[in-house]
């Protein structure tokens, strides 16, 4: 009977699934295999260990997965396997989707980027309880560390950089929790083990009996987002490793999941690599196509993005309240700012850029990077300005007039898609995305970005309103940025100072671009295609290892949205998207020596 039940369950399960499209290829989910992480090497970024354990970990108030955190600890492993195939949560597992965990004397702490946070409550504000024993549930969520903290590894050294773009893909580990849920579901042997996780030995069947019943209403809302995915994805675009479509994504939960309007939802169709986010807090501008000016509206609207929740419907007296931490999100900023404006006798504070030199990489040719110095200057400073080294960047007229708070920022440079070539999904759709909203919110304007804009204002201005005393003028605009919320969606991308650039492959705002080499090399000479997910750094030609293994991710330049087009130096100055001269090999390999000194 045992037996025959345990068949029925996996007939039930296939069952469920042969009717979703998400299920169609496998039930399992393909992951690369990666060797041990091998030494370890933290850059000098001017931050202090405890400053950057504490960036790392930083509750923001999300709660990304819709589970609280004893679940995620109690789920297993996405593999249809009738003994238990491992927790979700073992590091190493977790290692295979991106997600750095670095060993230190055998602690099994969450990754990087991973925040365990605060009480989880219910609707009307209540605590949400074990079932059985009725202790308070805690939340868990992401922080800007699981997308902005990068890895290189060379020979046997891993090479970790705060502030880098990461090597997660996000959507993969979103499907392998979905699936993970979906087999606890449907089940029993699976529910059964994750009941006494969750609930503890001896439960009783009533906790048990609620605790499917809340399971079921997670996995449902999975379903509500796959169907919404799958009308949409035509419109889609793979987003892979070191890749997410981060404004639509934001766009999708704030208007369609949080609103309940399903109309608001679109397809991925414009994904980006994670930027670095060093000195961003001094841009003017930021997002690839400068569309957001306020730092706090761009980091609220992060967290909302990764799950930190908003009320936009229900009575007028909750619209806007949020579990958004705003005052450990002006916290963060912080960290990477600084707390003091950047000067030529300062340099930047905050964050810095890590430098080759205190990586274990091969030195840099001193004689050819003074050959690439000429070069620079000559191809590159006049949209990217002078090292952050020399005077010139300081005294560039591109930074602003010191504002009433004595900070100035850098108004970079901002050039039209058409010139530069470059693939122009990230801009263009942004700029044409409309949303639906009801007149309870008091938006009166249907522009995607100016509303997504406006909900992070009224959000915010909630908080600060909510806090007892509530938060002062001064202390709002401090908190701001010193700095309004503008929101545009121009048809250009910025131009940012290049300092760390070599820590940061691939290249270009999509990341279609696997190195250095191939970025200053003529369009039909870069890769059509090549493969995402390896760790393994090339230092001559600044870049990841882009050849085939398993698990990794085919990236097809072919598609819109993946175009390796633009920022093209050849001698065919009549086609679109060429910016200089060819340049020979030589002078490509010395313009490299000279970007790794940066």
């Amino acid at each position: 009977m045992k037996k025959a039940a345990i068949l029925f369950s996996v007939a039930v399960i296939i069952g469920a699934f042969a009717g979703a499209k998400w299920w169609h290829d496998n039930l399992e989910i393909q992951l690369p295999t990666y060797p041990p992480t091998g030494n370890v090497v933290w850059l000098n970024q001017n931050w202090t260990p405890e400053q950057r354990d504490w960036f790392h970990h930083a509750d923001q108030g999300t709660q990304t997965f819709g589970i609280p955190y004893e679940w995620f600890i109690a789920l297993e492993q996405p593999a249809l396997a009738l003994r238990n195939p491992g927790l979700l949560s073992d590091p190493v597992y977790l290692d295979r989707y991106g997600f750095i965990s670095i060993p230190n004397s055998g602690d099994t702490e969450l990754p990087i980027g991973f925040a365990h946070g605060s009480l989880l409550k219910n609707p009307d504000g209540t605590p949400t309880l074990n079932l059985q024993t009725k202790v308070p549930l805690t939340s868990l969520g992401l922080t800007c560390a699981a997308c902005h903290t990068g890895r290189l590894r060379y020979q046997s050294t891993t090479i970790l950089i705060d502030g880098g773009p990461a090597l997660t893909n996000l959507a993969l580990f979103q499907k392998g929790l979905a699936e993970s849920l979906m087999f606890t579901k449907y089940l029993p042997f699976r529910f059964a083990r994750f009941a006494r996780r969750v609930l503890g030995p001896g439960a009783s069947e009533n906790a048990k009996a609620a605790l499917r019943k809340q399971l079921g209403a997670v996995v449902s809302q999975i379903g509500t987002i796959r169907d919404a995915e799958n009308k949409n994805q035509t419109h889609t675009v793979s987003e892979g490793y070191g890749r997410l479509d981060a404004l639509n994504r934001i766009g999708n939960i704030v208007f369609s999941v949080d609103l309940n309007e399903p109309a608001n939802y679109v397809g991925y169709s414009a994904p980006v690599h994670f930027p670095r986010i060093w000195q961003a807090s001094w841009f003017e501008w930021v997002q690839y196509n400068g569309s957001i000016e306020q730092p706090m509206v761009r980091n609220v609207g992060e967290a909302l993005g990764v799950g930190a929740k908003v009320s936009l419907s229900g009575s007028e007296n909750q619209l806007f309240d949020t579990s958004a931490q705003v005052q450990t999100i002006f916290k963060l900023e912080q960290a990477l700012a600084g707390t003091s404006p950047p000067s030529a006798l300062t340099g930047f504070q905050g964050l810095r850029s890590p430098k080759w030199r205190d990586a274990s990489l091969p030195p840099i040719n001193e004689e050819l990077a003074a050959k690439g110095a000429v070069l620079y200057k000559d191809r590159c400073e006049s949209c990217h300005m002078a090292p952050i080294s020399e005077a010139a960047f300081w005294t560039n007229p591109r930074w602003s007039v010191p504002n009433a708070a004595g900070e100035r920022y850098l108004n970079l440079a901002q050039i039209s898609i058409r010139h530069i070539g470059t693939d122009p999904a990230q801009a263009e759709d942004m700029s044409k995305r409309q949303v639906r909203l009801p007149a309870s919110l008091g938006i009166s304007t249907t522009d995607f970005g100016t509303a997504l804009g406006i909900v992070g204002e009224k959000t915010v201005n909630r908080w600060f309103d909510q806090q007892q005393p509530p938060i002062t003028a001064d202390a709002r605009e401090e908190m701001n940025g010193h700095r309004p919320n503008g929101v545009r969606a121009p048809l250009e991308y910025k131009v940012r100072p290049l300092n760390g650039i070599w820590a940061t492959p691939p290249y270009l705002h999509n990341g279609s671009v696997p190195n250095l080499y191939a970025l200053l090399s003529p369009v039909d000479e870069r890769p059509k295609k090549f493969y995402l997910g390896s760790r393994e750094y090339d230092p001559a030609n600044v870049g990841y290892r882009t050849e085939s293994f398993p698990g990794g991710f085919e990236f097809d330049t072919s598609i819109r949205g993946n175009r390796n087009t633009g920022h093209e130096f050849s001698n065919e100055n009549q086609k679109l998207g060429v910016i200089g001269a060819a340049l020979s090999p030589d002078e490509r390999r010395a313009l490299i020596e000279f970007l790794k000194t940066l």
